[in-house]
């Protein structure tokens, strides 16, 4: 099952505002995990992840880890691991079939207020390390192509841990554990013509900069970006930059360069908060 939720406070609660379930997961046999968070996360008249219920389960989350950019594209799952330190009371059983905690993330200043919030599909995976503390790993699975994501949801994002009892519908919420980035994928292409060419004429690059739109799901130019032009002299390793280039309203890059050696053309985009760094695979001309 999969979800997109918008979250927000209801009388102290966290509760979901919106939830989205694509057709195609709606017949799925039996409940989830997701399924089972969503309805804690909703739960009419309950006081969910509140500081109460955090004290009565008496769980925390510590030592939360993630990688430093998610980057998602237009149709294609993407999951990306999350590790971190589970501590709860002595006589809690974290392997009951009633218990379940994982990852999540949120944009946004809190979860409270969260523009948008990501699951995993399945739990947390535990292993216990003393009678209070386990090492835990989960995933954060992201569908772009069922609508979970919206453009302006690119940047960054904060994570959390959520643990469940699933009988009472209670569990605990903690946030502020860590953050990533979660990016639009970027696409860049080069072509360097003519080819071959005679040293001393003009050589003209274009190439194009696009990156994932999460609401058309097909890639669109990045407009007025910088990006470098950069040249490989066959036989070497590196590249060097020749000059910046700012891309048009349609994502399209132009220059031109007077022929000399053999080698590599390519562009290379830096990156920004919302979108990954990307290298163009280098054009070789022949100079002759």
């Amino acid at each position: 099952m999969r979800i997109r939720a918008t979250v927000a406070a209801v009388t102290g609660a966290l509760a979901l505002s919106a939830v989205v379930v694509p057709a195609a997961q709606a017949a799925d046999a039996g409940p989830s995990y997701r399924a089972q968070a969503v309805k804690a996360l909703s739960a009419s008249g309950k006081s969910a992840f509140t500081a109460t219920t955090a004290a009565d389960l008496g769980v925390s989350f510590s030592n939360f880890k993630i990688a430093g950019a998610v980057k998602v594209g237009t149709t294609n799952h993407v999951s990306t691991k999350v590790t971190y330190t589970l501590t709860h009371g002595a006589n809690y059983d974290i392997n009951s079939d009633d218990f379940a905690n994982g990852p999540f993330l949120y944009k946004g200043s809190s979860p409270e207020t969260a523009d948008n919030v990501l699951f995993g599909d399945a739990p947390a995976s535990c292993t216990a390390t003393s009678e209070t503390t386990a090492d835990c790993a989960g995933l954060i699975d992201i569908y772009p192509g069922d609508d979970e994501l919206f453009n302006s949801d690119a940047g960054t994002w904060s994570g959390g841990g959520l643990a469940l009892q699933y009988t009472t519908e209670d569990g605990t919420v903690q946030a502020d554990l860590g953050t990533t980035k979660v990016q639009r994928l970027s696409k860049l292409t080069v072509n360097a013509s003519p080819e071959p060419v005679t040293k001393g004429r003009t050589i003209t690059v274009t190439g194009r900069l696009t990156r994932a739109n999460w609401e058309s799901h097909k890639y669109t130019g990045y407009v007025t970006q910088p990006v470098k032009l950069q040249f490989r002299k066959k036989g070497s390793s590196t590249y060097t930059t020749l000059k910046t280039v700012k891309t048009d309203s349609y994502g399209n890059l132009k220059s031109t360069v007077t022929a000399s050696v053999d080698g590599y053309f390519r562009y290379a985009f830096a990156g920004t908060t919302t979108t990954p760094a990307v290298n163009a695979t280098g054009d070789f001309v022949d100079v002759r």
